[in-house]
């Protein structure tokens, strides 16, 4: 009987293939210029980018599927052989292992880890795990901005001839970046209250930016279970800062959340760390979902 195509034997093939051709697509001197830039990206929030720098110059393909965590993305064949053909991959360091292991075996030179694009200001810390920073930089909108001019850079690399249309793309995205963060700044300025009490750690980065306190459940895996002590921490935390509410994800189960809001009887409601967007999404993109957070915020921590 024949063995199994494992992922990890697929991987071990498109490797293989990639360095006899010498590298990726993206580094392949024969690639066609009047054909789109392929450009994977790694989960929603990159695909976003991509998208609105590149417009039609480029064509981007996500790894996760709408609806998806994209913690636990693990690889088919397909999506292997889309990471060793694409001309940029977009990616996140230390978010999803399956992805970086990818890029290490066949990707190297056409990745873009966005974890790199590093602002002046230190990276929060998850609380309960200090070695391991936050990887939620996208809901940060300056961060975010910074990340965008990287990419701006690296399609027009790749792609002289579109070079302006990239760096129009950039300016246009910076623009609407620069309003939210405004948006942000002055709606969250005068608050009764500032600390977020969430389900996890996914909030460091925008608490940084916007003076909030994250007061989160568990570390940084969505899916981890506190134990009764945390839930009790938590909860008398809650009643000292007199918190009406606990967030919980769109995309993991609600339980510890309504939990702990049942016992200091406060409401749980969504607070979206936007790492992909749901099925029934419909119109909604990156932009406005952080609006719909901000107003969350607003009611929640009582802002005037």
């Amino acid at each position: 009987m024949r063995a199994p195509v494992t992922p990890a034997l697929a991987l071990a093939a498109l490797a293989a293939v990639a360095l006899s051709a010498g590298c990726g697509a993206g580094q392949d001197a024969g690639r066609a210029t009047d054909e789109p830039v392929g450009v994977v990206a790694a989960f929603y929030p990159l695909q976003f980018l991509a998208e609105r720098i590149g417009g039609d110059a480029v064509r981007v393909t996500n790894l996760v599927k709408p609806g998806a965590e994209p913690h636990d993305l693990e690889l088919r064949p397909r999506q292997l052989a889309d990471i060793v053909d694409a001309d940029l991959v977009l990616y996140l360091h230390g978010f999803q292992p399956a992805v970086d292991h990818a890029v290490d075996q066949a990707a190297r030179g056409t990745a873009l880890d966005v974890s790199t694009v590093t602002p002046t200001e230190a990276a929060p810390a998850a609380a309960e795990d200090p070695d391991h920073p936050d990887p939620h930089v996208w809901l940060d909108p300056v961060r975010f901005a910074a990340i965008a001019d990287t990419v701006g850079e690296r399609l027009a690399e790749i792609d002289p001839q579109h070079a302006a249309r990239f760096r129009e793309g950039v300016a246009d995205l910076r623009a609407d970046l620069a309003a939210l963060d405004n948006e942000y700044s002055a709606r969250l300025k005068n608050c009764a209250r500032r600390e977020i009490i969430t389900s996890h750690a996914a909030f460091g980065y925008l608490a940084q930016r916007y003076g909030l306190t994250q007061i989160p459940v568990t570390g940084l895996s969505p899916e981890a279970e506190p134990g009764p002590a945390r839930m009790a921490e938590v909860a008398d935390l809650a009643r000292a800062k007199g918190a009406t509410t606990i967030f919980f994800e769109t995309l993991v189960s609600p339980k510890v959340a309504e939990a702990l809001a049942n016992e200091v009887g406060a409401t749980a409601t969504v607070l979206d760390p936007i790492e992909g967007l749901a099925p029934d999404a419909g119109t909604d993109d990156y932009l406005s979902v952080m609006r719909h957070n901000l107003d969350t915020l607003v009611t929640a921590l009582g802002c005037t």
